[in-house]
């Protein structure tokens, strides 16, 4: 089955102009919404998922196709076959973020990111603490919020620090990242969230975030 034809052949122009409009017109749209692309691929993800190894041509082809839903596929692709993944793939990871980046890709790769980490734990002090220190925000971003999910296993000293390292900044996906990261948290240790915030300086909209249940 081409599931990337079944795409086309099912595109929506009336419905691609406002899913454009919704992502600051940064990429062009086919017109088909999560249900739709969940129908279309439905029967290719379940037989993709046997894969025994990442296609990794198929994801990087996805990226290369104008349309925002193919970077959907991709990622859609990659949250199937997740458990293949290991530190080698991460400069490839790397790439996908980079590639045609805004916060749609780049938190549902995120995701991706976590599963591996914690799983390989040295990806931590070796890519992702690269990514830390990084002078693109996408990856800044996910340095900040790839243990969203980890709740008591989380790395209260590499939060802090992705937290600390890139705090002093007016970006808009940084402040936010650096509150929904401290939110997320503070569902597993209020106080932990809260002498954190008291005692370092942060921006209105990362104390407003991350005080929202404490």
């Amino acid at each position: 089955m081409d599931v990337i034809q079944s795409f086309y052949d099912n595109r929506n122009e009336e419905q691609a102009v406002p899913m454009a409009k919704y992502m600051k017109n940064k990429f062009p749209f086919l017109g088909l919404k999560k249900p739709e692309r969940t129908a279309l691929a439905k029967e290719f993800l379940k037989e993709r998922k046997k894969d025994k190894e990442i296609d990794w041509d198929f994801i990087f082809k996805c990226y290369e196709l104008p349309e925002r839903e193919f970077q959907y596929l991709a990622i859609g692709y990659m949250a199937k076959v997740v458990d293949l993944f290991t530190p080698e793939d991460m400069d490839k990871i790397e790439k996908l973020i980079t590639t045609k980046s805004w916060w749609d890709s780049v938190d549902s790769i995120n995701s991706i990111v976590g599963h591996i980490a914690m799983k390989y734990p040295e990806v931590k002090e070796t890519t992702i603490l690269k990514w830390m220190e990084s002078d693109n925000i996408w990856l800044n971003r996910i340095s900040i919020i790839f243990q969203l999910k980890y709740k008591e296993k989380t790395d209260t000293k590499f939060l802090e620090k992705a937290i600390l390292t890139n705090a002093n900044t007016d970006e808009f996906f940084i402040n936010k990242a650096i509150g929904w990261a401290l939110r997320e948290y503070s569902k597993t240790n209020k106080d932990w969230v809260r002498g954190f915030i008291d005692n370092n300086q942060l921006s209105k909209l990362s104390v407003r975030e991350g005080s929202k249940y404490i």
